[in-house]
């Protein structure tokens, strides 16, 4: 025994890790003895306990492994990391009922707005870029670490690169959702749509982000298979856009090092200009090249069918990966924005609809000769529904970036029901199909504890879809035809406060969209529990159907 413990010694990144989040933990310490603003002083408090906390569990997982590192392969097949990837399941699902749970929240405040309860943590300033943080970030963003690492080793045939490194990612980037998340409760924010986190959490999360896009890349490197499946090609282009946007977005000078406050980079309609080619970006490459890998992976598994068109595919990349990037200036129509941007973004939204339907066609057609498995498999027709829900958003978002069209939606309950089609039937309900199909595979499990339920979540959360976006279109119009009605005499025909007043009924039905939605996902929560929890044995499988006598 004294020998074995004798020939065991830490690797460079155990004990390189290790006394970086020493150091981390004493400056930590000092930010929080000299933190200028209590928000400062928590999260600097926050670093230093995750810091030791981080330095204790390495030099307890070194003591208590064997003398050698997980083997990258047993009998000659592939010893597969499936421990970060559990993790980031587990987180995503957590994250998700508590952003669905906010939304519901804000959504009730403004039907009833005492629901603010006067206090400023639960005012709606600050609860609105927590919930939309919570869903796409932490919810998708743990739901495309989770597929991610599964999809690139599977396709790969080989484990993992590095021995920390994955966890440091899943656990780091949770971390980053924690601090940015009690930001946003504590009032410190940058105001900038979906780049809210201030300026000590956006260094963080280029750490985090550099590591993840080395782990991926490294496994990919390392693959065995001498073709890179095309999820792959997704999920790099996410990993990459994403570091580019995140740099050229968040350049900021802090007033101090010991506070919260800091100053970005760019000025006036410059900083307009990045925040919009951020923002619809990371709608572009996070919210769909992302999830679009998802697709190209979990739809054929679930199927058994290869792709429709691998041809398709490559023209569907290239196509999005081109075209994404110019389209975000049609979030700037009729602003101090230069006219010749303006139009350039509106062009390229247009021309968007073109590879976005080939992607969805892709999908959809994969199923040619399977479609019978949408009966009896309600996952199945979860991943199907939310490709159509896909198709739906990237025709409705080229539309509404047309001139014309935008004069009226811009501002509105339209554009808020846009984004929620994309958000709840695309992004949610392929993350959900992708859930359902990775926690029976990491936990070794035959089948889902129960596919009865997962049919009640489907059609729960499809009601809750439907009644939210068609509540949002209609008041959407609505009010953008209030806002430019006159009267004869040239006078504003509507006050505000009628408009407000006229859109009240529609924030009811909102609010029980929502509701049904958060309900769906709490059942999925149930259902994987029982999942991970029960035997084999007790385990649903399909029924199959029965011949007609």
């Amino acid at each position: 025994m004294s020998q074995a413990l004798n020939s065991k010694s830490m690797t460079i990144g155990e004990s390189g890790l290790a006394a970086v989040f020493a150091v981390t933990a004493f400056l930590c310490l000092i930010g929080a003895a000299k933190a200028l603003d209590t928000a400062f002083a928590f999260h600097a408090s926050l670093g230093a306990a995750a810091s030791l906390a981080a330095v204790f569990v390495i030099l307890n997982r070194y003591f208590d492994r064997p003398s050698s590192l997980p083997a990258q392969e047993i009998n000659g097949r592939p010893n597969y990391n499936m421990g970060p990837i559990k993790f980031a399941a587990v987180m995503s699902v957590f994250w998700g009922i508590a952003g669905f749970a906010v939304g519901l929240l804000i959504a009730s405040q403004l039907a009833w707005p005492a629901l603010n309860f006067d206090l400023p943590w639960t005012s709606f300033g600050r609860l609105r870029p927590l919930h939309t943080s919570a869903v796409i970030f932490a919810f998708g963003g743990n739901v495309l670490v989770a597929t991610s690492f599964y999809v690139v080793q599977k396709t790969c045939r080989v484990r993992l690169a590095g021995d920390l490194a994955p966890w440091f990612v899943v656990v780091g980037y949770n971390f980053f959702i924690l601090v940015a998340g009690t930001g946003y409760l504590l009032g410190v924010t940058q105001s900038k749509e979906y780049a809210e986190p201030e300026w000590y959490a956006d260094l963080w999360l280029t750490i985090v982000w550099v590591t993840y896009l080395l782990v991926f890349l490294m496994t990919l490197v390392k693959r065995k298979e001498p073709h890179i499946f095309v999820a792959n090609w997704f999920y790099l282009a996410f990993i990459v856009t994403i570091a580019v946007l995140h740099l050229g977005n968040n350049p900021a000078l802090p007033v101090s090092v010991f506070g919260s406050k800091s100053y970005i980079a760019w000025a006036g309609v410059q900083d307009a200009m990045f925040q919009w080619w951020y923002g619809h970006n990371a709608v572009g490459f996070f919210l769909t090249a992302g999830f679009l890998a998802i697709m190209y992976y979990f739809i054929l598994k679930r199927a058994e069918r290869p792709i429709y068109s691998y041809r398709l595919s490559i023209i569907h990349f290239w196509a999005l990966i081109f075209l994404y990037i110019w389209a975000g200036p049609h979030h700037l129509h009729y602003t101090a924005l230069p006219d010749w941007a303006q139009t350039l973004g509106m062009t390229f939204s247009i021309m968007l609809w073109m590879p976005s339907w080939g992607g969805m066609i892709n999908g959809l057609m994969t199923l040619s000769g399977a479609w019978d498995k949408l009966r009896t498999d309600p996952v199945l027709r979860m991943l199907v529904v939310s490709v159509a829900f896909y198709g739906m958003s990237t025709f409705e978002g080229p539309m509404m970036s047309i001139k014309v069209v935008n004069s009226l939606s811009h501002y509105t309950d339209w554009t808020i029901g846009h984004v929620h089609s994309g958000a709840l039937g695309w992004v949610g309900f392929v993350s959900f199909g992708a859930l359902y199909c990775l926690v029976p595979w990491l936990w070794d499990r035959k089948g889902l504890y129960s596919l009865k339920l997962v049919n009640w979540h489907f059609w729960i959360a499809t009601i809750g879809i439907v009644l939210y976006i068609s509540a949002m279109w209609v008041s959407g119009i609505l009010q953008g035809l209030m806002w430019r009605a006159y009267t004869s005499l040239g006078f504003l025909e509507y006050s505000f406060i009628e408009t407000v007043e006229a859109m009240h009924p529609f924030y009811i039905i909102r609010a029980a969209g929502g509701a049904l939605f958060l309900i769906g996902a709490l059942i999925m929560a149930y259902n994987l529990w029982m999942t991970v929890r029960v035997g084999e044995a007790e385990v649903q499988s399909p029924v199959a159907l029965q011949p007609a006598e």
